[in-house]
């Protein structure tokens, strides 16, 4: 998937991925998701995203979450 809606500006919410240069950041996101949002109600609460932001915000956490390297804890 190509991922072309993320953007990433200091000047923007201190440089946090967001969408298209919007003050919507990934996180906030990915967080409305999480709390059981549908995209419908996303997208009423914030009519300037599309269907693909919010696909491509997932599709970017998850990316990182797999990129992010965790040391295992010693028992």
């Amino acid at each position: 998937m190509h991922i072309n809606r993320i953007t990433f500006d200091p000047q923007v919410m201190g440089g946090k991925p967001c969408i298209r240069g919007l003050r919507v950041t990934v996180g906030a996101v990915v967080g409305l998701l999480a709390a059981g949002h549908s995209f419908a109600e996303i997208l009423h609460a914030y009519p300037y995203l599309e269907e693909e932001d919010l696909r491509q915000a997932l599709a970017y956490a998850a990316w990182r979450v797999e990129e992010i390297d965790i040391p295992a804890l010693a028992s």
